[in-house]
């Protein structure tokens, strides 16, 4: 786990190479595509899970 002065020096090097200015939106851009990845991510596992019970339905006749 990294630092404090390993995290101020990544921190400076970002803020040179995007500038200070671009920051907000980088960020904004980043915690946009953790969301929609959480949210693809529990989609596909809600899917598998009615394909599942669609599957168990189908194989095990009901009487």
């Amino acid at each position: 786990m990294p630092g404090f002065q390993e995290l101020l020096v990544i921190l400076l090097i970002v803020i040179i190479i995007f500038g200070a200015s671009k920051l907000p939106q980088l960020g904004k851009g980043l915690g946009e595509g953790i969301r929609n990845f959480k949210s693809g991510l529990k989609s596909d596992s809600d899917s598998a899970d009615q394909e599942e019970a669609a599957n168990n339905s189908e194989a095990k006749p009901q009487p």
